[in-house]
């Protein structure tokens, strides 16, 4: 999973809140209009988001299109995020550099990053 397209799909507020309505139902873009009083493209667009991210389902009806959550990623995603952060530094090949810089800073008390920070 790619944390940085989950959080980046949740992290606008309009998109939330179409997450908690198709949690409560599933929901036709006239109906999410409706209630977030906002217009058919601005709705589709935030959907599209939300699609590309696998967090929200379409399937035709009709000639319309029912969107719901896909409940199952949004709680697997979270779950592996969870564990993502229980992973120790040292565990994560990608973080290398940043675990160099850490070992460096703590090998070196000389270097003053943050000067208004007393240490304790």
């Amino acid at each position: 999973m790619d944390f940085s397209l989950l959080f980046k799909a949740l992290g606008e507020n309009t998109r939330i809140r179409i997450i908690k309505l198709l949690s409560y139902k599933p929901m036709y873009v006239c109906e999410l209009e409706a209630i977030l009083l906002m217009s058919q493209p601005r709705i589709s667009q935030h959907l599209k988001i939300l699609k590309q991210t696998g967090l929200v389902n379409d399937e035709k009806d009709g000639q319309r299109t029912i969107y719901t959550l896909n409940q199952y990623l949004l709680l697997s995603s979270l779950a592996e995020f969870n564990s993502f952060l229980d992973i120790p530094l040292h565990g994560l090949p990608e973080y290398k550099k940043e675990v160099a810089r850490i070992e460096f800073l703590r090998e070196n008390p000389s270097i003053t990053i943050c000067p208004d920070i007393k240490k304790t």
